[in-house]
């Protein structure tokens, strides 16, 4: 019998300037994204030691980083790039990832949008 538990990691309000989106605008100008991450980590005992569990500020240099690199078209695209990189850690069984995109082009007035998306481990 093994004494793992899953514990819950929630992330909220990380954020950071991309590139993204598919009008000039966006790709020259950039803007604001905002990040939610949760995630579902496998703990291996009751271990008091950051080795054995998700390093949340490690996890938000890493989420800038990716927000940062090589813009996509679709909010889409990069919520799933992001879930990717959450579950490369090996403890993490499963990421669901909020993109906000406060400032998108839209015509009419509105106060957020958001792409949600959840991945898991095989």
């Amino acid at each position: 019998m093994t004494d793992d538990h899953l514990v819950t990691i929630t992330l909220t309000g990380v954020r950071a300037t991309g590139y993204h989106g598919v009008f000039d605008v966006e790709r020259r100008e950039g803007q604001e994204f905002v990040v939610d991450a949760e995630l579902l980590v496998r703990r291996p005992g009751t271990e008091d030691d950051l080795a054995t569990t998700v390093d949340y500020g490690g996890l938000a240099s890493s989420l800038v980083a990716d927000v940062e690199r090589d813009p996509v078209d679709l909010i889409e695209t990069l919520a799933l790039r992001l879930a990717d990189s959450c579950l490369a850690d090996p403890l993490v069984e499963q990421a669901t990832i909020t993109v906000h995109k406060p400032h998108a082009p839209i015509d009419v007035p509105f106060a957020d949008v958001t792409v949600a998306v959840t991945r898991s481990k095989p």
